[in-house]
């Protein structure tokens, strides 16, 4: 008995911003001298990213006293504290969420958001209680009795982890549907000190959602699926220090250091070898690939430490390129394009991977059933 991904949906707020804009106002905020501005230009235009989406319009502003959420000044102090990045993800998040919610619903029958038996939330860049799971049910109108699970700060390979709940939940329950919501405001934290850690993480993040249907695959409403085969999860313990997400008095505090891409170059190889044993598949038996494009660097660390031709892992770039880092969000983002492409025949088999603090690789194998 095995489970399968029946839907994805996407969404993201209102702020269509251009990386070249967001560079201008990062050298603004940061108060760099020419010679840092040059060095902080090279890095954005290596990051293999054109738009990022966000719900605060400041970053496309190239005056700061049309600032709405920052403080109308050069040195934007006060500098917004974590109450109120919070407030502004309670008052955003659950709309942003919904959207994506209904895009995924959209080509399911008239009534079938009755029959969903439960509600997995996930994000690391918000809390408030009650929190966005009640409120998707009073948004969206599902059941008050559906049974919600929130899985929370796990970072970018929190979706990983809601697809494989919502596979036991299916594996166990035929009749159950459940519904995941991946929703991430990254760019609610950014930090302005001038460290080599907030120049990258403010050269990647970006804010969306993303929603799933996972159902039995004996009791599916839809004929094109992915069913959800195999999971693995490790993590390398020499990388703890070199992935982090913490608390901070003016926001979440983001620590990525350069060393991440070389530690994936070096151990992605094993893992993958370990969930292919798991799974009883060879690598020549994967067609495709759902690699989290966490930055430009980790994706070209995972192609060349596995043999991927950079073709294979298209859709990926294409994520990156067009959206950015939404954290937990992203992958599926690229699942997404990996159900709605029509090359990959039927019966293939998707290996995907997100990378998050720990160094914590989550890993999957999936197998495409017809078309979405």
């Amino acid at each position: 008995m095995s489970s399968c991904i029946s839907s994805i949906g996407t969404a993201n707020p209102e702020y269509r911003i251009k990386q070249s804009s967001i560079l201008q106002f990062m050298v603004r905020a940061m108060g760099l001298d020419d010679n840092n501005a040059l060095r902080l230009e090279k890095l954005y235009a290596n990051s293999g990213i054109d738009y990022r989406y966000s719900v605060i319009p400041d970053f496309g502003e190239e005056d700061f006293n049309n600032h709405g959420f920052f403080a109308k000044n050069a040195t934007m102090e006060p500098f917004p504290c974590t109450q109120n990045r919070l407030k502004l993800y309670q008052y955003k998040a659950a709309a942003v969420a919904a959207a994506a919610v209904r895009d995924c619903l959209k080509v399911f029958p008239e009534g079938f958001l009755s029959k969903i038996t439960h509600l997995i939330t996930v994000s690391c860049t918000g809390m408030h209680a009650p929190g966005i799971d009640i409120e998707l049910v009073e948004k969206l109108g599902l059941n008050r009795h559906i049974e919600r699970t929130c899985i929370n700060f796990m970072g970018c390979y929190g979706a990983l982890n809601a697809l494989k709940t919502a596979d036991y939940i299916c594996r166990a329950d035929p009749d159950a549907r459940v519904l995941v919501v991946c929703i991430e405001l990254c760019t609610l934290h950014f930090q302005k000190e001038n460290t080599l850690d907030n120049w990258v993480a403010n050269s990647l993040f970006s804010d969306g959602a993303a929603a799933v249907i996972i159902e039995n695959n004996t009791n599916k409403t839809l004929a094109g699926s992915l069913t959800l085969r195999t999971f693995y999860s490790e993590f390398v313990p020499e990388a703890h220090n070199e992935m982090g997400w913490y608390v901070g008095n003016m926001g979440f505090e983001m620590k990525l250091t350069s060393k991440v891409a070389k530690l994936i170059k070096t151990q992605i190889k094993p893992i993958t070898e370990r969930l292919l044993e798991k799974a009883r598949l060879s690598f020549s038996d994967i067609s495709a690939f759902a690699v989290h494009p966490g930055g430009k660097k980790i994706l070209e660390a995972t192609e060349i430490a596995l043999g991927i031709p950079a073709k294979a892992n298209c859709f990926a770039y294409d994520i990156l390129r067009n959206y950015g880092n939404m954290s937990s969000a992203t992958v599926l983002y690229v699942l997404k394009k990996i159900m709605e492409d029509k090359d990959p025949v039927d019966k293939a088999n998707i290996m995907g991977f997100a990378f998050g603090p720990g160094l914590t690789v989550e890993c999957m194998i999936l197998q495409k059933n017809g078309y979405a």
